[in-house]
Protein backbone atom coordinates (compact mmCIF):
# COMPACT_ATOMS: atom_id res chain seq x y z
CA UNK A 1 0.00 0.00 0.00
CA UNK A 2 1.53 3.60 -0.48
CA UNK A 3 0.93 5.97 2.02
CA UNK A 4 1.08 9.86 1.96
CA UNK A 5 1.76 12.02 4.90
CA UNK A 6 1.31 15.43 3.92
CA UNK A 7 2.21 18.50 6.12
CA UNK A 8 0.37 21.49 3.80
CA UNK A 9 1.38 24.41 2.57
CA UNK A 10 0.28 27.84 4.70
CA UNK A 11 1.84 31.27 5.40
CA UNK A 12 5.32 30.16 4.19
CA UNK A 13 7.89 28.45 6.89
CA UNK A 14 4.41 27.61 9.20
CA UNK A 15 5.36 25.32 12.20
CA UNK A 16 2.51 23.04 12.71
CA UNK A 17 3.98 21.08 15.22
CA UNK A 18 5.05 23.91 17.71
CA UNK A 19 3.02 24.37 21.05
CA UNK A 20 1.64 27.54 19.55
CA UNK A 21 1.82 27.00 15.80
CA UNK A 22 2.82 30.19 14.46
CA UNK A 23 5.59 31.68 11.65
CA UNK A 24 8.37 32.23 14.17
CA UNK A 25 9.89 35.55 15.00
CA UNK A 26 13.37 34.00 15.37
CA UNK A 27 12.69 31.81 11.87
CA UNK A 28 12.51 28.33 13.43
CA UNK A 29 10.92 25.86 11.23
CA UNK A 30 9.93 22.60 13.44
CA UNK A 31 10.00 19.02 12.07
CA UNK A 32 7.16 17.38 12.04
CA UNK A 33 7.34 15.00 14.89
CA UNK A 34 4.76 13.28 15.03
CA UNK A 35 3.97 12.74 10.98
CA UNK A 36 7.84 11.44 11.25
CA UNK A 37 7.07 8.97 14.28
CA UNK A 38 4.21 7.53 11.86
CA UNK A 39 6.56 7.72 8.59
CA UNK A 40 9.04 5.58 11.05
CA UNK A 41 6.27 2.87 11.95
CA UNK A 42 4.93 2.25 8.86
CA UNK A 43 8.38 1.77 7.26
CA UNK A 44 9.28 -0.88 9.66
CA UNK A 45 5.50 -2.20 8.42
CA UNK A 46 6.66 -2.16 5.07
CA UNK A 47 4.13 -0.04 3.66
CA UNK A 48 5.93 2.70 0.94
CA UNK A 49 5.44 5.99 2.04
CA UNK A 50 5.74 9.71 0.54
CA UNK A 51 6.22 12.34 3.02
CA UNK A 52 5.41 15.98 1.73
CA UNK A 53 6.46 18.81 4.57
CA UNK A 54 5.29 22.09 2.24
CA UNK A 55 6.08 24.51 4.51
CA UNK A 56 9.99 23.10 5.08
CA UNK A 57 10.73 22.56 1.46
CA UNK A 58 8.62 25.73 0.38
CA UNK A 59 5.92 23.49 -2.23
CA UNK A 60 3.52 25.08 -3.23
CA UNK A 61 -0.77 23.70 -3.26
CA UNK A 62 -0.51 22.95 -6.95
CA UNK A 63 3.14 20.82 -6.56
CA UNK A 64 1.64 19.10 -3.47
CA UNK A 65 -1.03 17.81 -5.95
CA UNK A 66 1.29 16.87 -9.15
CA UNK A 67 3.42 14.98 -6.54
CA UNK A 68 0.97 13.04 -5.38
CA UNK A 69 -1.23 12.66 -8.47
CA UNK A 70 2.47 10.96 -9.44
CA UNK A 71 2.37 8.81 -6.31
CA UNK A 72 -1.57 7.88 -6.35
CA UNK A 73 -1.17 6.85 -2.97
CA UNK A 74 -4.35 4.63 -1.47
CA UNK A 75 -4.43 6.15 2.18
CA UNK A 76 -3.68 10.25 2.92
CA UNK A 77 -2.49 12.20 5.91
CA UNK A 78 -2.93 15.23 6.74
CA UNK A 79 -1.69 17.24 9.52
CA UNK A 80 -3.61 19.84 10.49
CA UNK A 81 -3.51 22.71 13.41
CA UNK A 82 -5.79 25.52 14.97
CA UNK A 83 -4.80 28.22 13.03
CA UNK A 84 -4.22 26.66 9.90
CA UNK A 85 -7.61 24.08 10.00
CA UNK A 86 -9.58 25.83 7.09
CA UNK A 87 -6.46 25.93 5.08
CA UNK A 88 -5.87 22.04 5.97
CA UNK A 89 -9.30 20.66 5.25
CA UNK A 90 -9.40 22.97 2.03
CA UNK A 91 -6.00 21.60 0.76
CA UNK A 92 -7.13 17.90 1.28
CA UNK A 93 -10.73 18.78 -0.20
CA UNK A 94 -8.67 19.37 -3.40
CA UNK A 95 -6.75 16.83 -3.24
CA UNK A 96 -8.93 14.37 -2.98
CA UNK A 97 -10.82 15.79 -6.12
CA UNK A 98 -7.74 14.23 -8.09
CA UNK A 99 -7.19 11.46 -6.06
CA UNK A 100 -11.16 10.09 -5.49
CA UNK A 101 -10.40 6.60 -4.55
CA UNK A 102 -7.85 7.67 -1.57
CA UNK A 103 -8.46 7.25 1.69
CA UNK A 104 -8.00 11.05 3.50
CA UNK A 105 -7.41 11.24 7.51
CA UNK A 106 -6.45 14.21 9.44
CA UNK A 107 -4.51 14.12 12.45
CA UNK A 108 -3.37 16.66 15.02
CA UNK A 109 -4.39 18.48 18.13
CA UNK A 110 -7.04 20.18 16.87
CA UNK A 111 -8.93 17.85 15.09
CA UNK A 112 -8.39 15.39 18.65
CA UNK A 113 -10.59 18.00 20.62
CA UNK A 114 -13.06 18.79 17.90
CA UNK A 115 -13.24 15.20 15.36
CA UNK A 116 -17.13 15.76 14.32
CA UNK A 117 -17.27 19.68 13.87
CA UNK A 118 -13.82 18.77 11.74
CA UNK A 119 -15.78 15.81 9.56
CA UNK A 120 -18.61 18.46 9.18
CA UNK A 121 -16.21 20.85 7.38
CA UNK A 122 -15.79 18.79 4.06
CA UNK A 123 -17.29 15.44 2.70
CA UNK A 124 -13.89 15.07 1.38
CA UNK A 125 -12.51 14.02 4.91
CA UNK A 126 -12.98 10.60 5.57
CA UNK A 127 -11.78 10.42 8.77
CA UNK A 128 -9.98 11.79 12.15
CA UNK A 129 -7.20 9.83 13.75
CA UNK A 130 -7.89 10.96 17.34
CA UNK A 131 -4.75 12.31 19.81
CA UNK A 132 -1.56 10.07 19.23
CA UNK A 133 -2.01 8.66 15.93
CA UNK A 134 0.94 6.45 14.90
CA UNK A 135 -0.25 2.85 15.49
CA UNK A 136 -3.75 4.47 14.52
CA UNK A 137 -2.83 5.15 11.29
CA UNK A 138 -0.53 1.91 11.22
CA UNK A 139 -3.92 0.06 12.14
CA UNK A 140 -5.52 1.33 9.49
CA UNK A 141 -3.40 1.06 6.36
CA UNK A 142 -3.40 -2.99 7.04
CA UNK A 143 -7.25 -2.56 7.38
CA UNK A 144 -7.51 -0.69 4.15
CA UNK A 145 -5.20 -3.11 2.39
CA UNK A 146 -6.82 -6.30 3.66
CA UNK A 147 -10.35 -4.57 3.09
CA UNK A 148 -11.29 -5.02 7.02
CA UNK A 149 -13.61 -3.53 9.19
CA UNK A 150 -13.08 0.18 10.00
CA UNK A 151 -14.96 -0.20 13.32
CA UNK A 152 -12.02 -2.23 14.59
CA UNK A 153 -9.34 0.64 13.94
CA UNK A 154 -9.00 2.21 17.49
CA UNK A 155 -8.90 5.79 17.82
CA UNK A 156 -10.31 6.25 14.47
CA UNK A 157 -13.46 8.57 13.93
CA UNK A 158 -15.03 8.09 10.48
CA UNK A 159 -17.73 8.86 7.93
CA UNK A 160 -20.10 6.07 6.93
CA UNK A 161 -23.03 7.14 5.04
CA UNK A 162 -24.69 10.02 7.01
CA UNK A 163 -23.45 8.73 9.80
CA UNK A 164 -19.57 9.37 12.05
CA UNK A 165 -19.00 6.72 14.28
CA UNK A 166 -16.66 6.79 16.72
CA UNK A 167 -14.03 3.48 17.75
CA UNK A 168 -12.82 2.51 21.15
CA UNK A 169 -10.40 5.30 21.85
CA UNK A 170 -6.63 3.75 21.33
CA UNK A 171 -4.99 2.85 24.72
CA UNK A 172 -1.83 5.04 25.07
CA UNK A 173 1.74 3.31 24.00
CA UNK A 174 3.16 2.55 27.29
CA UNK A 175 6.83 1.86 26.26
CA UNK A 176 8.19 4.55 23.70
CA UNK A 177 11.08 2.03 23.38
CA UNK A 178 9.25 0.17 20.76
CA UNK A 179 8.67 2.65 18.51
CA UNK A 180 11.67 3.55 15.73
CA UNK A 181 13.46 6.28 16.03
CA UNK A 182 12.31 9.34 14.37
CA UNK A 183 15.60 10.46 13.17
CA UNK A 184 15.38 7.26 10.86
CA UNK A 185 12.36 8.77 9.20
CA UNK A 186 14.17 12.26 8.72
CA UNK A 187 16.95 10.40 7.01
CA UNK A 188 14.95 8.49 5.21
CA UNK A 189 12.30 11.29 3.89
CA UNK A 190 13.31 14.94 4.97
CA UNK A 191 16.51 17.69 4.05
CA UNK A 192 17.43 18.27 7.17
CA UNK A 193 18.78 20.96 5.86
CA UNK A 194 15.47 23.24 5.82
CA UNK A 195 14.53 22.99 9.18
CA UNK A 196 16.04 25.63 11.61
CA UNK A 197 15.52 26.57 15.52
CA UNK A 198 17.37 30.08 16.19
CA UNK A 199 18.41 28.39 19.26
CA UNK A 200 20.53 25.88 18.14
CA UNK A 201 23.09 25.58 15.51
CA UNK A 202 22.68 24.57 12.37
CA UNK A 203 21.89 22.09 11.05
CA UNK A 204 19.96 20.15 14.15
CA UNK A 205 17.17 17.78 14.70
CA UNK A 206 14.35 17.29 16.76
CA UNK A 207 13.53 14.02 18.95
CA UNK A 208 10.81 13.57 21.72
CA UNK A 209 12.58 11.44 24.58
CA UNK A 210 9.65 10.95 26.50
CA UNK A 211 5.66 11.28 25.72
CA UNK A 212 3.33 13.11 27.43
CA UNK A 213 3.81 15.63 30.42
CA UNK A 214 2.25 15.04 34.23
CA UNK A 215 2.22 18.79 35.17
CA UNK A 216 -1.78 20.17 34.98
CA UNK A 217 -0.73 23.81 33.32
CA UNK A 218 -4.22 24.63 32.28
CA UNK A 219 -2.93 26.41 28.93
CA UNK A 220 -0.42 23.59 27.03
CA UNK A 221 -2.36 21.79 24.28
CA UNK A 222 -0.44 18.61 23.28
CA UNK A 223 -0.67 17.12 27.34
CA UNK A 224 -4.60 17.87 27.06
CA UNK A 225 -5.52 16.91 23.22
CA UNK A 226 -3.06 14.05 22.82
CA UNK A 227 -1.55 12.68 25.53
CA UNK A 228 -4.00 12.81 28.01
CA UNK A 229 -1.54 14.59 30.50
CA UNK A 230 0.03 10.41 30.95
CA UNK A 231 3.70 10.77 30.95
CA UNK A 232 5.88 7.85 29.56
CA UNK A 233 8.96 8.63 29.11
CA UNK A 234 11.72 6.41 26.76
CA UNK A 235 14.29 4.45 28.67
CA UNK A 236 17.70 6.34 29.03
CA UNK A 237 19.53 3.67 26.98
CA UNK A 238 17.08 4.26 24.05
CA UNK A 239 17.62 7.93 24.17
CA UNK A 240 21.22 7.59 23.99
CA UNK A 241 20.93 4.83 21.17
CA UNK A 242 19.32 7.42 19.22
CA UNK A 243 21.99 10.01 19.57
CA UNK A 244 24.67 7.11 18.26
CA UNK A 245 22.17 6.78 15.40
CA UNK A 246 21.55 10.40 14.55
CA UNK A 247 26.08 11.21 15.03
CA UNK A 248 26.47 7.70 12.66
CA UNK A 249 23.74 8.32 10.19
CA UNK A 250 23.46 11.84 9.97
CA UNK A 251 26.83 13.15 10.17
CA UNK A 252 25.91 16.71 9.31
CA UNK A 253 24.10 17.22 12.21
CA UNK A 254 25.81 19.83 14.69
CA UNK A 255 23.21 19.87 17.48
CA UNK A 256 20.11 17.73 19.23
CA UNK A 257 16.79 19.40 20.19
CA UNK A 258 15.22 17.04 22.73
CA UNK A 259 11.61 18.44 21.86
CA UNK A 260 9.38 16.43 24.87
CA UNK A 261 7.09 18.35 26.39
CA UNK A 262 9.04 18.91 29.34
CA UNK A 263 12.60 16.77 29.53
CA UNK A 264 13.36 16.89 33.64
CA UNK A 265 10.39 15.67 34.45
CA UNK A 266 12.23 12.73 36.25
CA UNK A 267 15.87 13.85 37.18
CA UNK A 268 17.33 10.63 38.20
CA UNK A 269 16.45 10.25 34.71
CA UNK A 270 18.30 12.83 33.17
CA UNK A 271 21.02 11.83 35.03
CA UNK A 272 20.98 8.56 33.95
CA UNK A 273 21.48 10.11 30.56
CA UNK A 274 23.49 12.69 30.84
CA UNK A 275 26.11 9.89 32.33
CA UNK A 276 25.59 7.52 29.68
CA UNK A 277 26.25 10.17 27.16
CA UNK A 278 29.28 10.81 28.77
CA UNK A 279 30.49 7.31 29.36
CA UNK A 280 29.98 6.58 25.23
CA UNK A 281 32.20 9.85 25.01
CA UNK A 282 29.20 11.21 22.77
CA UNK A 283 30.26 14.71 21.24
CA UNK A 284 26.69 16.19 20.69
CA UNK A 285 25.37 19.68 21.51
CA UNK A 286 21.57 19.57 22.67
CA UNK A 287 18.83 21.49 24.23
CA UNK A 288 15.75 20.87 25.77
CA UNK A 289 12.79 21.90 27.38
CA UNK A 290 12.62 22.77 31.32
CA UNK A 291 10.49 23.51 34.18
CA UNK A 292 11.78 25.86 37.02
CA UNK A 293 11.68 22.96 39.61
CA UNK A 294 15.10 22.23 38.27
CA UNK A 295 18.35 21.50 40.47
CA UNK A 296 21.63 22.68 40.09
CA UNK A 297 23.00 19.26 40.48
CA UNK A 298 20.78 17.89 37.20
CA UNK A 299 21.94 21.06 35.74
CA UNK A 300 25.46 20.50 36.24
CA UNK A 301 25.26 17.20 34.89
CA UNK A 302 23.71 18.13 31.94
CA UNK A 303 26.20 20.71 30.79
CA UNK A 304 29.29 18.19 31.46
CA UNK A 305 26.49 15.71 28.82
CA UNK A 306 26.56 18.23 26.53
CA UNK A 307 23.12 20.75 26.44
CA UNK A 308 23.92 23.90 26.00
CA UNK A 309 20.76 25.44 26.48
CA UNK A 310 17.07 25.13 28.03
CA UNK A 311 14.12 26.57 26.90
CA UNK A 312 11.27 27.63 29.99
CA UNK A 313 8.09 29.37 30.57
CA UNK A 314 8.03 31.29 33.19
CA UNK A 315 4.69 32.81 31.84
CA UNK A 316 4.70 35.08 35.00
CA UNK A 317 5.89 37.28 37.43
CA UNK A 318 2.56 37.40 39.36
CA UNK A 319 1.79 34.14 42.13
CA UNK A 320 -1.54 34.62 41.85
CA UNK A 321 -1.32 34.20 37.74
CA UNK A 322 0.66 31.15 38.24
CA UNK A 323 -1.61 29.59 40.28
CA UNK A 324 -4.76 30.37 38.42
CA UNK A 325 -2.71 28.70 35.62
CA UNK A 326 -1.54 25.96 37.72
CA UNK A 327 1.71 26.44 36.26
CA UNK A 328 3.11 24.42 39.66
CA UNK A 329 6.21 26.80 40.22
CA UNK A 330 6.49 29.82 42.49
CA UNK A 331 8.47 33.32 41.03
CA UNK A 332 11.43 32.73 43.77
CA UNK A 333 11.54 28.94 42.05
CA UNK A 334 11.56 31.12 38.62
CA UNK A 335 14.80 33.62 40.40
CA UNK A 336 16.51 30.18 41.75
CA UNK A 337 16.69 28.59 38.29
CA UNK A 338 18.32 31.58 36.53
CA UNK A 339 20.60 31.96 39.28
CA UNK A 340 21.65 28.04 39.44
CA UNK A 341 21.31 28.26 34.79
CA UNK A 342 24.34 30.59 35.38
CA UNK A 343 26.20 28.76 37.52
CA UNK A 344 25.74 25.45 35.46
CA UNK A 345 26.77 28.14 32.56
CA UNK A 346 23.95 26.99 30.38
CA UNK A 347 21.90 29.75 28.09
CA UNK A 348 18.87 30.19 28.99
CA UNK A 349 15.44 31.09 26.56
CA UNK A 350 12.32 32.44 28.68
CA UNK A 351 8.84 32.92 27.99
CA UNK A 352 6.15 34.98 29.08
CA UNK A 353 2.71 34.75 28.67
CA UNK A 354 0.46 38.03 28.54
CA UNK A 355 -3.67 37.04 28.98
CA UNK A 356 -3.60 34.60 31.73
CA UNK A 357 -6.70 34.75 34.38
CA UNK A 358 -5.78 37.99 36.11
CA UNK A 359 -3.54 39.80 34.01
CA UNK A 360 -3.68 43.15 34.43
CA UNK A 361 -1.61 45.91 32.70
CA UNK A 362 0.37 46.11 35.69
CA UNK A 363 1.29 42.46 35.86
CA UNK A 364 2.41 42.79 32.81
CA UNK A 365 4.81 45.52 33.48
CA UNK A 366 5.88 43.79 36.27
CA UNK A 367 6.46 40.65 33.97
CA UNK A 368 9.03 42.93 31.60
CA UNK A 369 10.30 44.43 34.59
CA UNK A 370 11.39 40.49 35.91
CA UNK A 371 12.28 39.35 32.66
CA UNK A 372 15.41 41.99 32.15
CA UNK A 373 15.86 41.29 35.76
CA UNK A 374 16.39 38.07 34.83
CA UNK A 375 18.46 38.71 31.88
CA UNK A 376 18.54 35.17 29.94
CA UNK A 377 19.74 34.33 26.92
CA UNK A 378 16.14 35.39 25.11
CA UNK A 379 13.30 36.39 25.99
CA UNK A 380 9.50 35.80 24.10
CA UNK A 381 6.40 37.65 25.20
CA UNK A 382 3.45 36.25 23.60
CA UNK A 383 -0.64 36.37 23.78
CA UNK A 384 -2.28 33.23 25.79
CA UNK A 385 -3.69 31.28 22.72
CA UNK A 386 -6.23 29.27 23.62
CA UNK A 387 -6.76 25.81 21.97
CA UNK A 388 -9.88 23.47 21.95
CA UNK A 389 -9.58 20.98 24.03
CA UNK A 390 -7.47 23.23 26.54
CA UNK A 391 -8.91 23.89 30.22
CA UNK A 392 -7.85 27.50 29.40
CA UNK A 393 -9.92 27.62 26.07
CA UNK A 394 -12.94 26.24 28.07
CA UNK A 395 -12.27 28.97 31.01
CA UNK A 396 -12.47 31.78 28.16
CA UNK A 397 -15.45 30.59 26.82
CA UNK A 398 -17.54 30.10 29.75
CA UNK A 399 -16.20 33.29 30.30
CA UNK A 400 -17.24 35.27 27.16
CA UNK A 401 -13.34 36.58 26.69
CA UNK A 402 -12.92 35.15 23.15
CA UNK A 403 -13.61 37.33 20.03
CA UNK A 404 -13.95 35.16 17.43
CA UNK A 405 -14.74 31.47 16.81
CA UNK A 406 -12.94 31.83 13.52
CA UNK A 407 -9.63 29.34 13.72
CA UNK A 408 -8.19 30.93 11.39
CA UNK A 409 -8.17 34.13 13.70
CA UNK A 410 -5.45 32.11 16.34
CA UNK A 411 -2.60 33.79 13.80
CA UNK A 412 -1.98 37.02 12.15
CA UNK A 413 -1.93 37.33 8.27
CA UNK A 414 1.53 36.70 8.25
CA UNK A 415 1.60 33.92 10.22
CA UNK A 416 2.28 35.32 13.59
CA UNK A 417 0.47 34.50 17.08
CA UNK A 418 -2.29 36.73 17.38
CA UNK A 419 -4.95 37.15 20.36
CA UNK A 420 -8.22 36.39 20.45
CA UNK A 421 -9.17 37.07 24.33
CA UNK A 422 -10.59 40.32 25.16
CA UNK A 423 -10.94 41.30 29.18
CA UNK A 424 -12.39 43.66 30.50
CA UNK A 425 -9.88 45.31 32.12
CA UNK A 426 -7.61 44.31 28.84
CA UNK A 427 -7.95 44.14 24.85
CA UNK A 428 -6.09 42.12 23.12
CA UNK A 429 -5.13 45.19 21.45
CA UNK A 430 -3.20 45.63 24.50
CA UNK A 431 -2.14 42.48 24.89
CA UNK A 432 -0.78 42.11 21.19
CA UNK A 433 0.98 46.15 21.64
CA UNK A 434 2.24 44.68 25.02
CA UNK A 435 4.02 41.51 23.64
CA UNK A 436 5.69 43.65 20.88
CA UNK A 437 6.79 46.53 22.62
CA UNK A 438 8.57 44.01 25.50
CA UNK A 439 9.87 41.94 22.55
CA UNK A 440 11.78 45.03 21.65
CA UNK A 441 12.53 46.49 24.34
CA UNK A 442 13.90 43.54 26.54
CA UNK A 443 16.49 42.33 23.45
CA UNK A 444 17.46 46.26 22.52
CA UNK A 445 18.04 47.26 25.97
CA UNK A 446 22.29 48.06 26.27
CA UNK A 447 22.94 45.73 29.40
CA UNK A 448 21.31 42.79 26.67
CA UNK A 449 23.30 43.89 24.09
CA UNK A 450 26.58 44.08 25.19
CA UNK A 451 26.09 40.45 27.05
CA UNK A 452 25.26 39.19 23.70
CA UNK A 453 28.22 40.53 22.26
CA UNK A 454 30.45 39.26 25.43
CA UNK A 455 29.17 35.89 24.33
CA UNK A 456 30.35 35.82 20.57
CA UNK A 457 33.78 36.90 21.87
CA UNK A 458 33.63 34.19 24.38
CA UNK A 459 31.96 31.41 22.26
CA UNK A 460 33.30 32.15 18.54
CA UNK A 461 30.53 29.19 17.44
CA UNK A 462 28.09 31.33 18.22
CA UNK A 463 28.23 34.10 15.64
CA UNK A 464 26.41 32.28 13.24
CA UNK A 465 23.42 31.43 15.19
CA UNK A 466 23.11 34.59 16.85
CA UNK A 467 23.44 36.28 13.01
CA UNK A 468 20.95 34.44 11.52
CA UNK A 469 18.63 34.99 14.23
CA UNK A 470 19.33 38.91 14.76
CA UNK A 471 18.52 39.38 10.84
CA UNK A 472 15.05 37.86 11.02
CA UNK A 473 14.53 39.46 14.20
CA UNK A 474 15.36 42.62 12.43
CA UNK A 475 12.76 42.22 10.19
CA UNK A 476 10.30 40.99 12.66
CA UNK A 477 10.98 44.89 14.06
CA UNK A 478 10.40 46.63 10.31
CA UNK A 479 7.38 44.76 10.20
CA UNK A 480 6.15 45.53 13.69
Amino acid sequence: MRILLLNPPFKGKFSRTSRSPAVTKGGAIYYPLWLASTASVLDKEGFEVMFIDAPADDISPTEVIEKAITFQPQLVIVDTSTPSIFNDVKIAENLKKSLPNSYFVLVGTHVSALPEETLKLSNGIDAIAKGEYDYTIRDLAHCLDKKGNLENVNGLIFRKENQIIHNQTRTLIANPDEIPFTSQAYKKHLTIENYFFSLSDFPMVMIITGRGCPNMCTFCVYPQTFHSRAYRPRSPENVVAEFEYIIKNLPQVKEIGIEDDTFTTDQKRVIKICQLLIEKKIKMKWYCNVRANLNLETMQWMKKAGCHLMTIGFESSSQEVLNNIRKGITVQQIKDFVKNSKKAKLLVHGCFMAGNPGDTKKILEENLELAKELNCDSMQFYPLLVYPGTEAFNWAKENRYLTTYDYSQWATEQGDHNCILNFPNLSSQEIIEHCHRATKEYHLRITYLLMKIKQIILHPGEIARTAKTAITFFKYLNNN
